[in-house]
């Protein structure tokens, strides 16, 4: 199953790293010197990167493993290592060190300003996710959840 977010959600995921990486291109055009210049480079390319991984943020599973995509890192975690999905949201987990970890689910977190169907969205994939770690990940194969837009 992969649970993606709808495409405005994700325009505005993006948009949060936009804005300053606009705002980092107009100051190394006008900057003068080399070493500023270079700073506001650097700059854009890591807005960039955040602004492609905040468009990108979601959650895939299969039978065996989920994969956690958030805005600074992907996560791949077997399935036999979840203990549980937390309101927060975020998955429980256990290290293969025997160490217990969590990874938050940035992708369907909420806020009081939420489209009511962004929200419902999120809520009926955590229910979803929540199923596939009591069920023990019964499901086979993968498959898309339809997005509402």
């Amino acid at each position: 199953m992969e649970h993606s977010l709808s495409t405005r959600n994700r325009l505005g995921n993006s948009g949060l790293a936009v804005v300053p990486a606009v705002a980092a291109t107009a100051y190394a055009v006008q900057a003068d010197d080399s070493m500023p210049r270079l700073v506001a480079i650097l700059a854009v390319l890591g807005f960039a990167a955040l602004a492609v991984r905040g468009y990108r943020l979601g959650v895939t599973y299969d039978h065996s493993r989920i994969t956690i995509r958030g805005y600074s890192r992907t996560r791949v975690i077997d399935r036999d290592h979840i203990k549980e999905v937390t309101d927060f949201p975020a998955v429980r987990w256990t290290a293969r060190n025997g160490r217990e970890r969590w990874t938050p689910l940035t992708a369907f977190m909420t806020s009081t300003g939420e489209f009511s169907t962004t929200r419902i969205h999120k809520e009926r994939a955590l229910k979803k996710l929540r199923q596939w770690v009591r069920r023990g990940g019964g499901e086979r194969g993968r498959a898309k959840t339809a997005v509402p837009r």
